[in-house]
């Protein structure tokens, strides 16, 4: 893969790094605003990229660029991987997807109709723990709740308290808690035991009108999940499914999901997969292996779970009256 890097944001030196990782991929180009083409020429002699843009129609007709990495504010999503996947090239899109299930749908549907490849960047869909995950499941017998916990104080709150909103935390950016760090949770649940029934949201709704924490109900057909996430306050952070047999818990961060504890019929054993150096090497190695080998199959899986996710936060977001810019596009 020859990919273009799109921003100069907070996540990409993380991908950056996370890729450089990765021998089958070729960080070809970064594409930074005027403004930022210091920042976008810093990272491109620190990673080796071969190429600086300001302008994303240039990149995009650039031959030797076959893929882009979008990791641009949640607002935008949709237009550039649209603008990509009509230029020929595959799409990564980073967390969340998008911010409409019609935007997402729509983008699936050109990457199949032309061909491309389209994936979004979610560490804990990409992981050896989820597969271990899933081998598992069946162990711990019907299942009877979830329960997870996705909290991390932020950084910008403190900004925002002052009336310094960042994007994270703005609505005409497409902010806020559930799709920043609460779409982990929903992403882990969707794809282990598939979409909710019926989902409800309650948000700590914020000066602006943006949800800075909230807790989401998932109704299934014979049980409960209870997903919180907020970037207003701090606790420990967990991810767990309950069976009438045992249970299986990621400790930690969902984004993270460094270790897996695994309880059936009252026996506990702890499940450590050897550590990559960076949490998002096994997803950028995973989306490498599937184009070079043309495995359309491993797209169409992860496609579906992204637009499964898509449906539920989009009606979690909309049933706590939370509105976004791109809704009268709808």
């Amino acid at each position: 893969m020859k990919i273009a890097i799109l921003g100069t944001g907070f996540i990409i030196r993380e991908a950056l790094t996370a890729m450089s990782e990765v021998p089958e991929i070729e960080l070809a180009a970064i594409l930074a605003r005027p403004h930022s083409v210091d920042k976008g020429r810093a990272f491109a002699e620190e990673f080796g990229i071969g190429k600086v843009y300001t302008d994303y129609d240039r990149l995009l007709a650039d031959p030797e660029i076959d893929t882009v990495y979008v990791g641009l504010i949640n607002l935008v999503h949709y237009e550039y991987g649209k603008k990509a996947l009509l230029a020929d090239k595959n799409v990564i899109m980073e967390k969340p997807f998008t911010t409409l299930t019609a935007h997402a749908q729509e983008l699936a549907d050109i990457a199949r109709s032309r061909g491309r490849f389209i994936f979004e960047a979610v560490t804990n869909r990409n992981c050896r723990i989820i597969e271990k995950m899933r081998e598992t499941l069946p162990q711990i017998g019907r299942i009877r709740m979830i329960q997870a916990n996705y909290s991390q104080y932020s950084s910008r709150y403190d900004r925002y308290l002052t009336g310094d909103v960042a994007p994270a935390f703005d609505l005409a950016a497409c902010g806020g808690a559930l799709y920043d760090l609460n779409v982990y949770n929903f992403n882990m649940a969707i794809a282990l035991v598939g979409e909710p029934e019926e989902v409800k949201y309650y948000p700590n709704i914020g000066f602006n009108g943006v949800d800075t924490s909230g807790i989401a109900i998932l109704q299934y057909r014979d049980f409960v999940g209870v997903l919180a996430g907020a970037k207003d306050s701090d606790s420990p952070c967990h991810f767990t499914i309950q069976g009438e047999k045992g249970w299986i818990q990621v400790p930690g961060k969902p984004n993270e999901v460094e270790r897996l504890r695994i309880c059936v019929n009252k026996k506990i054993e702890d499940f450590t997969p050897p550590a990559d150096k960076n949490r998002m090497v096994q997803e950028f190695r995973n989306f490498s292996k599937a184009v070079a080998e043309n495995d359309r199959s491993f797209m169409e899986r992860e496609i579906e779970i992204t637009l499964a996710v898509m449906r539920t936060i989009e009606r979690a977001r909309l049933g706590a009256g939370i509105p976004y810019p791109t809704d009268v596009q709808a």
